[in-house]
């Protein structure tokens, strides 16, 4: 079996500076990558050395940060358009989000179309800017971070699994339309992982949460970090198109 091998490669990481995106980068560069850091800030919440200086630093590739709100479409461009300075854009990762919890009756209207704005258009125009240089250069691989929410309903958190849910609807139809033009589209649907969203935004990533999986822990970042390098990787998923990866532990089939 192949070793994964992204040199040559790069790759543009929406909400890459922490947790998942974070994780993504660093096994990126690793595998060879140049990398696209897309952040709304360059610091990780977590602490120490922002991702892309990690990533130059430890790996010896080109990575650069991006200011990135990715509810502005421009934006998104822009953070694509980065990575024309590396030969242009191979991989996607359409990893940038935010995570609410809130009873269905008491949910704003501003709430709403906050999360919508990340979740959803984030995704969907990352990925449009995407394809149109994909389009250009021969084909590539785009990966929308979806979750187990965007898989089944869970009381309190309509809002977010309606925005996964979309997310995960948004990549089929793209693995659909996009593949004959050799861009494959897949999602990933992490569970609870161990990230600073699930802790201090809604906190979730409790022994509890560990205990409710069949492998009895949290995912980590770098489980996802797995998923989404496979992905990437033509040789070992090239034939992996529209697909949801799921990284629960198990706990969606129990």
């Amino acid at each position: 079996m192949k070793e994964i091998d992204l040199s040559g490669k790069a790759a543009v990481v929406t909400g890459g500076a922490s947790g998942n995106g974070r994780a993504i980068v660093e096994a990126y560069a690793e595998a060879g990558a140049d990398v696209v850091v897309a952040d709304i800030q360059p610091e990780p919440r977590e602490g120490g050395t922002p991702t892309h200086e990690l990533a130059a630093e430890e790996y010896g590739v080109n990575a650069t940060y991006v200011e990135c709100d990715v509810s502005d479409v421009d934006a998104l461009a822009d953070a694509v358009e980065a990575a024309d300075a590396f030969g242009g854009v191979d991989v996607m990762v359409n990893n940038a989000g935010i995570f609410r919890q809130k009873d269905f009756v008491d949910v704003t209207e501003a709430e709403f179309d906050q999360l919508m704005d990340i979740n959803v258009k984030g995704v969907f125009f990352g990925a449009q800017a995407a394809a149109e240089r994909m389009l250009e250069t021969g084909g590539g691989s785009i990966i929308n971070m979806s979750s187990v929410a965007g898989l089944r309903g869970a009381g309190t958190f309509s809002v977010y699994n309606t925005s996964k849910g979309a997310v995960r609807l948004l990549t089929y139809s793209l693995a659909d339309e996009l593949g004959p033009e050799g861009i494959r589209v897949n999602a990933i649907h992490p569970g609870v992982i161990d990230t600073a969203m699930t802790n201090e935004d809604v906190p979730i990533a409790t022994q509890e949460s560990a205990e409710d999986t069949p492998l009895h822990r949290l995912g980590q970042p770098d489980d996802v970090a797995g998923a989404a390098l496979y992905l990437a990787s033509e040789d070992l998923a090239g034939y992996v198109n529209g697909e949801s990866l799921v990284v629960d532990g198990g706990q969606s089939n129990t």
